[in-house]
């Protein structure tokens, strides 16, 4: 009976016995040579050369058309800064819309060692991803990976390869960190052969491990990133050598734009140091010790050094004497390490923590940040070299620009590329009219019922959770409505003090521009009077954001005093932007930006159709109540701090005496500091667009 005697289930009576696989295969004979081949290499051309590789140079083409900020739940993403330089090492996200705490993801890969070692490639791709994820505030035990592995079986010494990366990771690597790894994924067949005449051409891929790296973030205030700072008194950079000094060029971009042989690859020798390491930076930031960090991976320590100079918008002077005196090996080596920023009145406690560590003997500083905008090299006090920052950020994003400038249109990419090499762009530069911490709403929150407001969405909107936090923040009760329920009664739009049209692809955007959405109300008589009704009516207010936005502009025709609004196009850069751009405040009659305007505030856009279209509109054009500015505070149309290309940069209009207000940005997945990739460090733990929410809230009492 099973009810009193349990019964074990030998597993392969669910599943059979799969035949075990077994290959046989042999190693390939290595002959490594322990001494790169520099021979006549220069410092200009190698730092040129290098900063256009591919895997070194910005990944800005691929990263703007991602929207990165859906969910309202992403604090950190891969743009750091003012000027949104994507370098970030880690990505960092929340877990809820109150709490600082959520999750941490860091990636790391070296394909191209396995050429020379797969398991030194395998060891150091897991080396990458933590020296990546300690940026963050997580604990190494708690770390887990997911495994990516890739491999050309069958192809002579592929198998061995993959065998021994997979017993230097799983079984030796990972056990001694004390890291797990879960999950994972294979694609064994990296390989393809074809004929060409008679004879058979074959490519075939390295053995390859990409790892992920995730664990649980204590608090996302606390992330580091590699920006500079130069607003902290005297600071200071380091080098935390992990590789203790040896230098290894084998696999080095620096070896491949130059296509020479020769030399071992990097590799984790001591896992034990890494840890220490990890545990280091965990410390340090604890202690408040560090104020920018980043790791060394590809390119080496220089493509560190100059890219946290781009991030900072600032100069570095770098002393090369007693850790670069072999300049070429130490500069391009890509030995795990990080460079840290500290200040000059920490350097005390900072080395004592070092030695803690047991990490003194292998860090070394390197220089210190300037306000000038340039790169500069000594060597014992004499100058080696220097670049202007416009000079690196050019060579950084020339690759990048020239893929974009294929892909998108030319005249966009190119205006992107003039606005990233102007060192004298001051970034984004918020300005605010009004106390963003001030909760105007709060008498109200006590009032024993809430506001009701619709969050409405339609088949493909994504947006209705960050929005509904938005206003659960402000002291509304926000209900999820789906269009369905209007139209078959179980809601209705009077039961409610506002709607929230939410962004997302509305039909997958088949019609264009949220167009499928608005002709799905005034085309249904039932719901267009519903609408007409609510728009209507002096005690609703109503919000169209992104999508909502594109399906509201389509509804005008039954919106008080929306007659002049325009139809929104495709962007002017012929592709998806997803950005951290600037809006300024103009005077309006909107009930949302009451006691808002003259300000500039950052905010999220994610976006393909969002340019204002106005040769539909049957009246005067509706004056735009925001704009896109730059970082003096003028509207803009220039690309990418508009991202669309709307002219005089009109990003939201509002209607029905200040009721009603549509906008192509997403204030509500920003309504929290914690969601901006980049903000003011006095900025409390609301952003000013919460003002927004809270202004709805006061409005209706």
């Amino acid at each position: 009976d099973s009810r009193h005697f349990p019964i074990d289930l030998p597993l392969d009576v669910l599943f059979g016995k799969p035949p075990r696989m077994q290959r046989t295969t042999q190693r390939r004979s290595e002959h490594l040579s322990v001494i790169a081949d520099t021979e006549g290499l220069e410092l200009k051309d190698a730092i040129e050369r290098v900063l256009r590789f591919p895997a070194v140079g910005s990944k800005s083409f691929l990263i703007t058309i991602g929207d990165r900020s859906v969910g309202g739940l992403c604090s950190r993403d891969p743009m750091v800064g003012p000027w949104q330089v994507p370098v970030a090492d880690c990505a960092v996200t929340l877990n809820d819309f109150a709490g600082f705490a959520g999750e941490a993801m860091a990636m790391g890969e070296r394909s191209p060692l396995a050429l020379l070692d797969a398991a030194a490639s395998a060891r150091m791709a897991i080396g990458e991803a933590l020296t990546n994820l300690a940026a963050a505030c997580v604990k190494l035990d708690e770390v887990r990976m997911s495994a990516n592995w890739m491999a050309a079986v069958d192809h002579p010494g592929e198998d061995a390869a993959l065998y021994d990366a997979v017993h230097a990771v799983g079984m030796q690597l990972c056990p001694a960190l004390g890291v797990s790894i879960p999950v994972g994924k294979d694609s064994m067949s990296m390989q393809v052969s074809w004929r060409q005449g008679s004879e058979t051409q074959r490519t075939v891929a390295p053995v390859s491990l990409v790892a992920t790296a995730f664990a649980r973030n204590a608090d996302a205030r606390r992330v580091l990133t590699p920006q500079l700072m130069l607003d902290q008194g005297a600071s200071e950079l380091w080098i935390i050598d992990l590789g203790g000094g040896r230098g290894r060029l084998g696999g080095s971009v620096l070896t491949q734009v130059f296509l020479r042989a020769g030399d071992l690859p990097p590799d984790v020798d001591d896992p034990a140091r890494l840890r220490a390491f990890f545990n280091f930076m965990q410390e340090a930031n604890t202690a408040g010790l560090l104020l920018a960090y980043h790791d060394r991976s590809d390119g080496g320590a220089i493509v560190a050094l100059i890219e946290m100079a781009l991030a900072g918008h600032c100069g570095i002077e770098i002393e090369l004497s007693g850790w670069a005196d072999n300049m070429l090996r130490a500069l391009f080596n890509e030995e795990l390490g990080g460079i840290v920023q500290i200040r000059q009145a920490d350097r005390d406690a900072f080395q004592a923590l070092l030695d803690k560590h047991g990490l003194c003997k292998i860090s070394a500083r390197v220089g210190e940040p300037s306000s000038q905008m340039k790169v500069k090299l000594r060597h014992d006090n004499e100058k080696v070299a220097s670049w202007t920052w416009s000079e690196l950020m050019s060579a950084w994003s020339e690759t990048s620009h020239a893929m974009q400038r294929r892909r998108d249109n030319p005249e966009s990419a190119d205006a992107e590329l003039a606005w990233r090499v102007d060192a004298t762009d001051p970034g984004i530069s918020p300005r605010l009219g009004f106390d963003a911490d001030e909760d105007i709403s709060a008498p109200y929150l006590n009032l024993a019922a809430k506001p009701r407001v619709a969050i409405l969405r339609e088949q493909g909107v994504n947006g209705q959770v960050e929005m509904a936090a938005a206003f659960t923040r402000a002291g509304f009760d926000a209900v999820d409505v789906h269009m369905s329920d209007l139209q078959d009664a179980r809601h209705v739009l009077a039961d409610f003090k506002g709607f929230a049209a939410c962004g997302g692809f509305s039909f997958g955007d088949v019609l264009g521009a949220g167009r499928g959405w608005a002709a799905s109300i005034l085309y249904n008589e039932k719901l267009r009077e519903q609408f007409a009704r609510f728009f209507s009516d002096e005690s609703r207010f109503a919000l169209g954001v992104c999508n909502g936005c594109q399906m509201m502009s389509g509804l005008k025709q039954i919106i008080p005093g929306a007659e002049g609004w325009p139809a929104f196009a495709r962007n002017a850069s012929e592709q998806y932007e997803a950005r951290l751009v600037t809006l300024g405040v103009e005077e309006s009659s909107s009930i949302f930006l009451a006691g808002m305007q003259g300000s500039r505030i950052p905010v999220v856009v994610a976006h393909g159709e969002g340019r204002v279209d106005f040769s539909a509109a049957s009246k005067q054009r509706a004056k735009p109540c925001l704009r896109y500015v730059d970082g003096a505070g003028r509207a803009t149309e220039r690309f990418p701090l508009n991202p669309n290309g709307s002219a005089e940069g009109a990003a939201g209009f509002s209607a029905a005496d200040g009721r009603v207000l549509i906008l192509m940005p997403h204030p509500e997945r920003v309504f929290r500091s914690a969601q901006m990739s980049w903000h003011p460090r006095e900025w409390g733990e609301a952003s000013p667009w919460l003002r927004m929410f809270r202004n709805a809230r006061k409005w209706v009492n």
